[in-house]
């Protein structure tokens, strides 16, 4: 199942009061074809607002954090105060391109992508993860 639509599905069934803000729902996103674990709470940036934001004013980010900006082709790291991973999906969550250690005060687009993931530096080559594999969402 898409994770928006699994988010949307668990928000109806909960009343106003239940429901955590958007920014409160973390994910875990696994590599299928690897058996890896690329971030344990990632955040979906799913707002004009908060995909402008994305992950400025942060200082790092820690192991299993990470930022999942939907609709998103292009990124920029300026003003970041550290390098971090990529990860460009399609609709069907599968990896279009990565980018390792993207520093401060840099561009990068994939504009055949629907996603992007922004993780930790080094979370790629750990994960193994490269274009063709398939990402879930839980």
């Amino acid at each position: 199942m898409n994770p928006l639509n699994w988010i949307v599905s668990v928000l109806r069934g909960q009343t106003a009061s239940q429901r955590p803000s958007a920014s409160d729902i973390r994910l875990e996103v696994t590599n299928r074809v690897r058996g890896t674990v690329l971030a344990t709470r990632l955040e979906v940036a799913d707002s004009a607002p908060k995909r402008s934001k994305g992950l400025l004013g942060r200082d790092d980010l820690a192991p299993g954090e990470g930022l999942w900006i939907v609709p998103c082709e292009s990124v920029h790291t300026y003003f970041m105060r550290f390098p971090i991973d990529l990860v460009y999906l399609d609709r069907k969550n599968k990896i279009k391109k990565v980018r390792s250690a993207v520093g401060p005060w840099r561009m990068s687009a994939c504009l055949s992508a629907h996603s992007v993931l922004e993780l930790p530096a080094g979370t790629i080559r750990e994960t193994q993860s490269q274009p063709g594999d398939l990402l879930e969402f839980s």
